[in-house]
């Protein structure tokens, strides 16, 4: 019976948002309620997984709030240094450092920081709005990538290093051939589109223009938050409420990880992983990662985890920042997201496992 329910849970948030647009419009409130349920039916619901819920949200969303201030009091500086940057160097080679450059810094100054950064730029990008959530998308991937390279980056490389007693360089060396070169591919991914989006773009403003027009299709009040201190706010309780959802949901599909997924081959796991796209992949990390394993298997099951975070928006946290500030909906991010994700899982298959 509880395996039918969660089933039923995990069934229910990887088709409603993509089916309702009332859902994918209230995405946090659906995922808390997804998560609540998950963690009642699974017997786990507790004084200790309520006070963990509320604090795993509070440094996030405090980061997203101060960092959202900032940019907000600073917002005229800012664009005036954007304005000067895109004077000098084309649009494809800022996205081209801005992807690389955040994609190994978010080891060091965390996937929070480096995502919050990341939006801040995107949004002065003299692109259409879609072509500035495909930038993003893979920019997503890229900090995800890079931020598991060190324990402070984010919570999955803290636990795996945890778990298997390691120390602080040892997914650097571990991941770090595979990582570090895959950051690089996703900066000339999103260089190359930039490239291609400018081609396209019959009337991209000019960087003088940037400064004193609105761009409609870009800058809606429908499309994207715009930066008002309730926005910042707002924006910072649905980050909260988002961590919070993702705290239940982990904790609630624990007995189905037990009694499925960590009894299947770590090649079959690598694919299985990719439920991390709507699942805490922290949690994951914690059920699966072991220091009985060869490293070939600590390999594949990080990355697999790793990868599939950018897949969907509650994958990655860098996902849930950008897409809340840059009001990327479900369908959107699922579009460039899912096939991005699934010939990067194609492709390091084809490296850990058969190379």
């Amino acid at each position: 019976m509880v395996v039918t329910g969660l089933v039923i849970i995990l069934l229910l948030v990887l088709v409603l948002p993509f089916v309702f647009k009332q859902v994918e419009e209230q995405l946090e409130i659906f995922l808390f309620i997804m998560g609540v349920a998950a963690a009642i039916i699974s017997g786990v619901m507790n004084k200790e997984l309520l006070i963990a819920a509320l604090e795993h949200p509070i440094m996030i969303a405090s980061a997203v709030l101060i960092a959202g201030a900032l940019f907000h009091i600073l917002r005229e500086q800012f664009t005036a240094f954007m304005q000067k940057v895109f004077e000098k160097i084309s649009v494809s080679v800022v996205v081209f450092l801005v992807i690389t450059i955040l994609g190994f810094l978010s080891s060091i100054i965390t996937a929070i920081i480096a995502s919050i950064i990341l939006v801040e730029i995107i949004f002065q990008l003299p692109l259409g709005r879609k072509d500035k959530i495909i930038i993003c998308v893979i920019a997503c991937f890229s900090i995800g990538l890079g931020a598991a390279l060190t324990p402070i980056g984010e919570p999955l490389a803290t636990i795996a290093i945890a778990k298997l007693d390691q120390e602080f360089l040892y997914l650097v060396k571990l991941l770090g051939k595979y990582i570090i070169p895959a950051v690089l591919v996703f900066g000339l991914l999103g260089a190359a589109y930039a490239a291609r989006a400018q081609k396209k773009e019959k009337n991209v403003p000019t960087a003088d223009e940037l400064a004193v027009t609105v761009d409609k299709e870009s800058f809606s009040e429908e499309e994207i938050e715009q930066d008002t201190w309730r926005g910042i706010i707002i924006r910072a309780l649905k980050v909260y409420l988002f961590v919070m959802a993702l705290t239940f949901l982990g904790e609630g599909f624990q007995p189905l990880i037990d009694l499925y997924i960590l009894k299947l081959d770590y090649r079959l796991l690598y694919w299985v992983n990719t439920v991390s796209a709507v699942l805490d992949n922290a949690t994951l990390t914690a059920a699966e990662i072991s220091p009985k394993m060869t490293t070939m298997q600590i390999e594949a099951i990080l990355m697999g985890l790793i990868i599939s975070g950018g897949m969907l928006i509650p994958g990655n946290i860098p996902n849930i920042i950008s897409a809340s500030k840059l009001r990327i909906t479900s369908t959107e991010w699922a579009k460039i997201g899912l096939p991005l994700g699934a010939l990067t899982m194609g492709i390091f298959y084809i490296i850990l496992f058969v190379i």
